[in-house]
């Protein structure tokens, strides 16, 4: 006879399915896993549902039936759909944004279908509601049909004629007018989310303080008319450690020249951000107070300060309000200087200009989970599964939003977040899009393949993208590399969000590369991001040879099998680019190069984008995954001022290439 679950585990897995924590996973071999009573038990606790006795999971049970009967602060909704809303029937309003008034009717629980796009009102006698209406599809900047191109760079890395340790917007705004010269729609940049102030050891763009605000290390006083930096000489590497203390104190500098009035027209500026903005400098000012003294998030902080709303705080805003003062202003510096560059952008021509990109979550010990506790998870972090690459899983020392912590803020923070990446750009790339449906959470201090799949409330978010992407006439990218979830493809499809097409991932059955027409054209076909090899590292070895220096060649290939691997592949990927020309050797990987990018350049997909690397012809990636300190992650730069590289005859060559498609 079966063995019937226990009554325990029973109740366990019944809480675990309400609280949308999945039991198991399915691996990239298509075997299912399970998830180990013990480490659904540590998640729910770290969820706020402790569960260890029938009590408690009776309790936590009641609670999130009783959260589910009432109504959510924001219901999210499409144009042309009507809306379930079980309890009410009869004559209500509809109010808008700008106070306009509709009456409706509501009948058999039903919101009837709104046709415009917006956030609106319900107004239902004694009670009220708030409503938010998604548009079906997101916008595609540019002329219909068009076939559109760009770049992607990282932004520390690029050079001016005046020395910098590494680049800022100043520099990203001579690229932007150098590429539009040449033709390009788009610059795809890394992530300039509000990092550690002056903190030399949290440099990576993907692991922010904050995705509200801005990485002040970024802003350039001379793009906006100040006085600028002091000149500070930069090697082929970023000493980041050295270098962003010293961008602060640069920054400090700038601050001190300020005249009253400048000040008085910033403070009325930053004024207009909202609170929000306050609490951020004021978390800066504490981690500049107590960073020195050892701290490296705020849960280092002593405990008084560890609330933002304790006197303590609240005495520390009084008693530091220069401080407070630079640190809005360094915010100021940044948001100008980001929308000043891409208004030169579309100034010069470019169809979309900007690509911001979102990142996945943020440090624990950072602004936004100090700010927003509720919102925020809380004793989890993100990463990912067991798989081939990672049998023991990844930790990314992250953590995000949480679900129930967004449906009870009404989604506020989800749309703060998106409006301030949107708010300077033509486009925004969501890493991990995934993360809209699930992700991988795994409690403090356990090994990443303890953790589990937490489900979020993936309509809503979309729908929300939506009406954010037609409010700010935005284009949506979806990193969409990897397993999906199901209905993720066809969900984000449908509106018009595109997906990633990297080159060195689109084979065909008999493991050959795809030709140009089978790209889709709801998508980004690119040559590569910064965490691939590039086109000249993959041609010439080099991403093997870092794989053989770090011990990463699967199994017991040795440098010389892998070698005989990638020949093969060579064979493939020219076989489908070359076109009949005669395959050039793996030291000579320009005509790979060349061929590569008007592979790209040909396919149907609405924007095709190379990065600077490959347009340079560099052999070394920006970033080598599920590494830290043994491989220079995030701290290469270009070898000239943007403008030189860009006249180059070769990079010149290139850019005519994907110029070319239009």
């Amino acid at each position: 006879m079966p063995i019937m679950p226990s009554t325990a585990n029973f109740d366990l897995h019944e809480l675990a399915e309400a609280v949308g924590l999945a039991r198991g996973w399915r691996d990239v071999d298509g075997n299912e896993r399970d998830i180990a009573d013990e480490d659904l038990s540590a998640i729910l606790e770290a969820l706020g549902y402790p569960s260890a006795t029938a009590r408690q999971r009776k309790s936590a049970s009641a609670e999130l039936a009783a959260r589910r009967s009432r109504i959510p602060p924001l219901v999210v909704t499409e144009v042309g759909l009507q809306t379930p809303l079980a309890g009410f029937a009869g004559k209500a309003e509809l109010i808008d944004e700008h106070g306009a008034a509709l009456p409706i009717t509501i009948e058999d629980g039903q919101i009837p279908s709104i046709a415009i796009p917006g956030y609106y009102t319900l107004s239902l006698g004694r009670e009220a509601l708030a409503l938010a209406v998604a548009p079906r599809q997101c916008p595609l900047p540019g002329a219909a049909g068009q076939r559109m191109w760009g770049t992607s760079l990282q932004i520390p890395a690029l050079r001016a004629e005046r020395q910098q340790a590494f680049g800022n917007f100043g520099e990203l705004a001579t690229a932007v007018q150098s590429l539009a010269r040449a033709g390009c729609d788009a610059v795809a940049i890394n992530p300039v989310h509000a990092l550690f102030p002056g903190a030399g050891e949290n440099f990576s763009p993907y692991s922010p303080s904050s995705r509200q605000f801005l990485n002040t290390a970024m802003g350039d006083p001379a793009l906006l008319g100040l006085p600028p930096l002091p000149e500070s000489a930069g090697g082929p590497l970023i000493d980041w450690p050295a270098a962003l203390p010293e961008r602060l104190s640069g920054l400090r500098r700038t601050f001190a020249l300020l005249g009253a009035e400048q000040r008085a027209r910033i403070a009325e500026a930053n004024q207009a951000e909202g609170p929000a903005l306050l609490r951020h400098a004021l978390f800066d000012a504490l981690d500049c107070h107590f960073r020195p003294l050892g701290a490296r998030g705020w849960q280092d902080w002593p405990q008084a300060y560890r609330d933002p709303s304790s006197h303590q705080v609240a005495a520390f805003a009084r008693e530091n309000q220069t401080e407070i003062e630079f640190h809005l202003f360094a915010q100021w510096l940044a948001r100008e200087g980001l929308a000043e560059v891409q208004r030169q952008a579309r100034h010069s021509g470019m169809a979309i200009g900007l690509l911001a990109d979102l990142a996945v979550g943020v440090v624990p010990g950072g602004s936004d989970s100090w700010a927003m506790p509720g919102a925020m998870l809380s004793g989890l972090t993100i990463g990912a599964p067991p798989d081939p690459l990672g049998p023991l899983g990844q930790n990314w020392s992250i953590t995000g939003f949480s679900p129930q912590g967004l449906i009870d803020s009404g989604y506020a923070p989800w749309i703060a977040m998106l409006r301030a990446a949107l708010k300077s750009s033509g486009g925004l790339r969501i890493d991990h899009a995934f993360g809209l449906a699930r992700l991988w959470v795994i409690p403090q201090g356990a090994g990443s393949a303890q953790g589990a799949y937490l489900s979020y409330p993936f309509l809503d978010l979309v729908r929300l993208v939506c009406l954010e992407a037609h409010r700010a006439q935005a284009m949506i990218i979806a990193e969409d590399l990897g397993t999906s979830p199901p209905g993720f493809t066809q969900a984000v499809s449908d509106r018009a969000m595109l997906g990633m097409r990297v080159l060195w991932f689109e084979r065909a059955k008999d493991h050959g590369f795809i030709g140009a027409h089978d790209y889709p054209s709801g998508s980004v076909a690119m040559t590569g991001t910064h965490d691939t090899p590039t086109i000249a590292g993959w041609w010439t070895g080099r991403d093997l040879d870092w794989a053989k220096r770090l011990s990463r060649l699967p199994g017991h290939v040795s440098r010389a099998k892998a070698e005989e691997i990638r020949d093969w592949d060579r064979g493939l990927l020219w076989s489908t680019i070359g076109h009949g020309d005669d395959r050039p050797a793996p030291d000579n990987p320009a005509p790979a190069i060349d061929a590569a990018l008007a592979h790209i350049a040909r396919t149907p997909a609405v924007l095709a984008i190379a990065p600077l690397e490959d347009l340079l012809g560099e052999v070394e990636q920006p970033n080598l995954p599920g590494t830290i300190t043994e491989h220079p992650n995030w701290q290469r730069r270009c070898g000239e001022p943007i403008e030189q590289l860009l006249g180059q005859p070769e990079v010149a060559k290139r850019l005519g290439i994907l110029a070319n498609r239009a």
